[in-house]
């Protein structure tokens, strides 16, 4: 049983409740004065590719601008590292959920509360802990994960509330108490994960001083402020993305049912270890280790474009590189790029990666293999880990995975907030799609 600093709730719920208020006036109005206005038209193109670029899911922590870059509540990466509160460079990362969640930049003292509640929140029912300690070795770090979240069910306040059959208007409240147990929780489930398939078992304890990346490393087994720091980066990077991604989409549209937080984010991980969410960042890291395998620590500039071109001239790819959206490089590449040449100057792959930030965009331009070749976020994320000696690529995702953690939980409470409805687009068979074509 956890413990809550009922200022804390107080206070987020005070906040929450005004702004829960105005927003629910903008979709009534929405969905009503504006109710039969185009947005856009869809593409038959669209549908088959997936539904990319179909604008279909409201979100309210963040949103991705083609030029910019991602916007965590229309801050930048540089701005909230800026004006979020920090323990050094990097901004804590209980000041980033409280950002996404009320849109408020919060203050020293609201910091430290949430700091405080979380790590009181942290402890794992026994159960938890005991089913992930006799985990069999080698079963995928992923399913661990999702078994672990969806254990956490079983004490689900918004289920026990639900079923006393509270007002609809309220379902934000447990859902927000559900949503800071999954955040707080989850750095333990994947701790022990870690420790359990790949070390000695043995699980460090969490400080309730502490702050969320600090007893995080910690768990994990790392004694290093500069880890610490690191993760503070990663986690707040990779907290929250545009609402139609696999993970994302998943666990909304399993909260739309009425699920718990808990059944909605298993579900999203579940999608999340598919082989092409789980794989991508993999795939960048171990095409870096190959490259600077044949080139050395101190590769020629000729030398690293001769890889490239083999490598396109092969029919590869270059992971890392291109991305759906983006025109620029990916802020959180520049800004894990900058946090590397500041802790790890003298690191060799750090600095490959460096290098051919300023080399394969040319190349794939020269190509013409993708429209906007820069680097994106997975261009760097694991290339960090490796080098602070987390080097086992099938946890990756799990790390990914506590980190993602914050922006679904906090777009459930708000889903719940708003009152939107059950997800259930209408279906189409090809047949029918053809003959509609057809008579076009």
């Amino acid at each position: 049983m956890h413990f809550k600093i009922v200022r804390t709730i107080a206070e987020l719920h005070g906040i929450l409740e005004n702004k829960i208020a105005t927003r629910l006036e903008q979709v009534h109005r929405l969905k009503y004065k504006y109710g039969s206005v185009k947005i856009e038209e869809i593409k038959v193109e669209q549908i088959v590719k997936g539904m990319k670029g179909m604008a279909t899911q409201l979100t309210e922590s963040l949103s991705l601008d083609p030029d910019f870059g991602v916007r965590f509540r229309g801050l930048s990466i540089e701005e909230c590292q800026e004006k979020l509160p920090k323990k050094r460079t990097q901004p804590y990362i209980e000041s980033m959920i409280w950002l996404l969640l009320t849109g408020d930049i919060p203050t020293p003292t609201q910091t430290d509360l949430l700091k405080k509640e979380l790590a009181l929140r942290c402890f794992l029912p026994k159960y938890t802990e005991d089913m992930l300690k006799k985990m069999i070795e080698h079963f995928h770090p992923m399913n661990q994960l999702s078994m672990g979240v969806l254990s956490l069910g079983y004490h689900s306040n918004f289920d026990k509330l639900y079923n006393s059959h509270m007002k609809k208007s309220e379902y934000w409240k447990p859902m927000l108490d559900d949503s800071l147990d999954l955040i707080a929780k989850i750095p333990r489930i994947a701790s022990i994960i870690y420790r359990n398939s790949y070390r000695n078992g043995v699980t460090h304890d969490s400080n309730p001083s502490a702050d969320y990346a600090e007893n995080f490393g910690k768990m994990l087994g790392w004694d290093d402020e500069d880890f610490y720091e690191f993760l503070r980066l990663y986690i707040n990077s990779h907290c929250d993305h545009e609402a139609g991604n696999v993970i994302a989409h998943t666990s909304h549209v399993v909260g739309s049912a009425l699920c718990n937080v808990f059944k909605s984010y298993s579900a999203g991980l579940n999608g999340l270890a598919g082989p092409i969410h789980r794989l991508s960042s993999q795939e960048c890291l171990r095409w870096l280790i190959n490259l600077w395998k044949k080139v050395g620590d101190y590769p020629t500039d000729e030398a690293i474009v001769e890889y490239a071109k083999n490598c396109l001239d092969s029919g590869k790819n270059i992971p890392g590189y291109g991305h759906e959206i983006l025109r620029i490089p990916d802020p959180r590449f520049i800004a894990q790029l900058k946090f590397a040449n500041e802790m790890l100057p003298d690191d060799p792959l750090c600095n490959l990666v460096g290098q051919c930030f300023k080399i394969i965009p040319d190349v794939l331009k020269e190509f013409g293999k993708v429209k906007y070749p820069y680097p994106n976020a997975e261009a760097h994320s694991e290339v960090l880990m490796y080098s602070y000696g987390l080097r086992i690529y099938d946890y990756y995702t799990v790390l990914f995975g506590v980190a993602r953690a914050i922006g679904c939980c906090i777009n459930l409470v708000w889903d719940r907030a708003l009152m939107f409805p059950l997800e259930r687009p209408d279906g189409i068979t090809i047949d029918s799609m053809m003959k509609i074509c057809s008579e076009k």
